[in-house]
């Protein structure tokens, strides 16, 4: 599996507020967000309410 980067902007409360958070669950950031994503419901197939996924 290829890895991508994701850059975004949050502020600095947030940032501190998920580092915080990562450190207490002994998870890094990054582990925090692909477990937020996995738990996301995958669109259905023609779903043309969702914005299609881009590679």
């Amino acid at each position: 599996m290829t890895k991508k980067g994701l850059n975004l902007r949050i502020s600095e409360r947030r940032l501190n507020k998920l580092r915080l958070y990562a450190a207490s669950k002994e998870k890094t950031m990054t582990q925090l967000v692909e477990d937020w994503i996995d738990r996301l419901p995958s669109p259905e197939i023609g779903d043309s309410s969702s914005t299609p996924l881009s590679q």
